[in-house]
């Protein structure tokens, strides 16, 4: 991949490094943390990186090996391109989706090596347990009581647009460098969002080229520089992103591995926010706005502030989901709005 300008990255500062000698050290970090962070060499005893690290084909045939006998989904762009994997001029995928061995995908990357019109071949947020016999064992790392969902991002050189996730992440280099640019979720605004719901993997991206910044059609994103940052990771470093930081994701060598870890504080049966979103427009945005002012401030009494005055005076037992949810009313809960979406 040709670099970008690199004035757009030299700029910024350096996302914060930390140390974690043991297992102890790192639940420490990772206790309540709402900013990024960087820990060198982290990983860097995995079987999976020391095959990196020995050569790309080395880290393939670790993961041949141990791949089950399924499908694997590869995003293919278009040959000949910078490996940005984004919208064609129409705001259609410029990307096609496929599916397939991975013995048969990484051959794909083995004949194109070297070619300067070769397509980007992306695996992204392949679910380890799903896909891999004894990956996730021989290369793991202790989050204490976390139960995280594992996944691997494996390509060529790549861009993928900036987005952000609802859940904490832990992302670590396994093979080749990635290069991530960061931003503070009140930055949503000045990263100039896409659609919502066509998106290239499920969240809204920026529509903002990195590589070639076009201020004119997006000027907000001179404001987002000013409180970037950037991490380059190389072979068993790792990257903690808060969950909602929007993330701008590179693929920097001709052959990459990520394995990261996601999860959330709150308990998995509570809702999506997205799905709340969504169905705000749905129900809420179009209204008039004495309507959506008479919503906004239900809004903030119901959910936002939520203070003792919502339920001082209903009795105990009695007060419904405006109690604190637990799985059963949560399941209840569901099931209501699953009905009336129905209608």
């Amino acid at each position: 991949m040709a670099e970008a300008d690199a004035s757009i990255f030299a700029a910024m500062p350096a996302v914060e490094e930390r140390a974690a000698a043991d297992a102890g050290a790192l639940d420490a970090l990772l206790q309540g943390a709402r900013t990024p962070f960087v820990i060198r060499d982290l990983v860097r005893e995995w079987p999976l990186v020391q095959a990196g690290l020995a050569s790309a084909s080395a880290a393939r045939a670790y993961l041949v090996e141990r791949a089950r006998p399924v499908p694997f989904a590869v995003s293919l762009g278009q040959p000949g391109k910078d490996g940005r994997l984004f919208y064609g001029a129409d705001m259609e995928m410029n990307f096609r989706e496929a599916r397939g061995k991975l013995a048969d995908i990484f051959g794909g990357m083995d004949a194109n090596e070297g070619r300067a019109d070769a397509p980007a071949i992306y695996l992204g947020s392949i679910d380890v347990p799903t896909h891999f016999t004894t990956v996730a064992a021989e290369n793991a790392i202790d989050l204490g009581s976390r139960e995280p969902i594992v996944s691997l991002w494996i390509g060529t050189p790549t861009r993928i647009a900036a987005h952000n996730d609802f859940p904490d992440n832990l992302a670590c280099c396994a093979a080749g460098r990635r290069r991530f640019t960061l931003f503070p979720p009140d930055q949503f605004a000045n990263l100039h969002l896409g659609p919502i719901d066509n998106t290239p993997a499920g969240r809204a991206v920026s529509m903002v080229d990195f590589h070639a910044p076009d201020l004119d059609l997006h000027p907000r994103f001179a404001e987002a520089l000013t409180h970037a940052q950037v991490a380059v990771l190389e072979p068993g470093d790792a990257l903690f992103i808060p969950s909602m930081w929007w993330h701008h994701v590179e693929g920097l060598a001709p052959f990459n591995i990520l394995m990261n870890y996601w999860w959330r504080d709150t308990p998995r049966w509570l809702g999506q926010p997205q799905d709340a979103l969504n169905h705000a427009i749905l129900s809420i945005r179009d209204l008039p706005a004495e309507d959506k002012a008479v919503w906004r401030a239900l809004f903030d009494y119901y959910v936002f502030e939520n203070g003792p005055e919502v339920t001082a005076h209903i009795p105990e037992g009695g007060r419904g989901i405006l109690d604190p949810l637990d799985p059963a009313a949560a399941g209840r809960l569901r099931s209501f709005l699953l009905r009336t979406l129905s209608k």
